[in-house]
């Protein structure tokens, strides 16, 4: 049995930060773990290209744990996370800019065995459409709209990583709904 193993799943974030505040590696593994694909979405979110979001959420983890000596647990420590990684992303996308990369095509999802054909290819098809839309929706928009479905983040959790009032992520959030339903028809 790993050390990573032996933490318990119940523990709080809260639990684990302090944990992890003396060393034990194994409570960082489990925020890893924990918060792994909500930072990707939020990196990917931003960024637009796969590979780039995957560097920003490892950027993102490994300034947030050099930090978190620094985290006073005034927010929830994955809105804490998500907020670094949405700055990693912002920075990294100024890189970009400046070294005038070009973003990879991206890899649309892979049909599940559990459904017939045809219907995995219309949720796939409507899924990827719904997706292409979102990045016509401002930055404010997409990720409110990403973060409150993808995440199921309330909208004060949305409003503290995107840097807004719960009241502006649920006008976001809104408006962009409300845009991508415009868009879809």
């Amino acid at each position: 049995m790993t050390e990573f193993a032996r933490i318990d799943p119940e523990l709080s974030d809260s639990e684990l930060v302090e944990r992890g505040r003396s060393g034990d590696e194994a409570a960082l593994g489990a925020l890893v773990r924990r918060h792994q694909d909500m930072a990707y979405r939020v990196a990917l979110s931003i960024t637009r290209n796969e590979d780039t979001a995957m560097d920003v959420v490892q950027d993102g983890f490994l300034k947030a744990f050099r930090a978190l000596d620094g985290f006073r647990g005034d927010a929830a420590f994955r809105t804490w996370l998500g907020t670094i990684v949405a700055n990693e992303a912002r920075g990294a996308l100024r890189s970009a800019k400046r070294r005038r990369e070009s973003a990879l095509d991206e890899v649309g999802p892979v049909a599940s065995d559990e459904k017939d054909v045809s219907e995995a290819v219309e949720i796939i098809d409507e899924s990827s459409r719904a997706r292409r839309m979102m990045e016509q929706l401002p930055e404010k928009q997409r990720l409110s709209v990403a973060l409150r479905i993808d995440e199921g983040l309330s909208f004060r959790e949305i409003g503290e990583l995107i840097g807004s009032s719960e009241g502006a992520a649920r006008v976001n959030y809104f408006h962009g709904i409300r845009r991508l339903r415009e868009l879809m028809q």
